[in-house]
């Protein structure tokens, strides 16, 4: 199996997908941040002095997935059709999962995974002066749908 992003000289690139068809592609990715009992009350009770936590996340994480090719320097610019970001407390944790959709010609995994890493940072961000010993963990991909290579579900 060869890599996409190396050439014949193993010289790292941008991979055309000029040739690929426009099709209708979705990724979803999750993570969580485990963090203390009095940082998960505060978060889920609203009495952080930054705010809404979750509200601030949640726009954060849509904005970072639009901003991926930014971030991940061989990435593709995506129009993308949709991104959302949905919020699950553990006993010890919240979760944070993204979706992210285009029409277009390569997939929107990254998009979908830093959406979710940067809405976690941003929880940590708001919180950590209720608690800097958070752990974010668990960031992957759950699925992707669409493409040439078809659908894929983490099993």
């Amino acid at each position: 199996m060869s890599l996409t992003h190396l050439d014949a000289g193993g010289s790292a690139h941008m991979v055309d997908v000029g040739g690929k068809a426009v099709t209708a592609r979705q990724a979803v990715a999750t993570g969580r941040i485990r963090l203390s009992g009095e940082a998960l009350a505060a978060i889920r009770d609203g009495l952080v002095k930054k705010g809404d936590v979750l509200a601030v996340a949640r726009v954060a994480g849509i904005m970072a997935a639009k901003r991926t090719s930014d971030l991940i320097p061989l990435c593709h610019p995506l129009p993308l059709t949709k991104v959302s970001i949905d919020f699950a407390f553990e006993d010890d944790a919240i979760r944070a999962t993204a979706t992210a959709a285009t029409a277009g010609q390569t997939g929107v995994e990254m998009e979908a995974l830093t959406a979710t890493s940067v809405t976690l940072l941003t929880v940590y961000d708001m919180a950590k002066a209720i608690d800097k010993a958070m752990v974010i963990e668990g960031v992957c991909l759950l699925e992707k749908r669409g493409g040439k290579s078809g659908d894929w579900v983490r099993s």
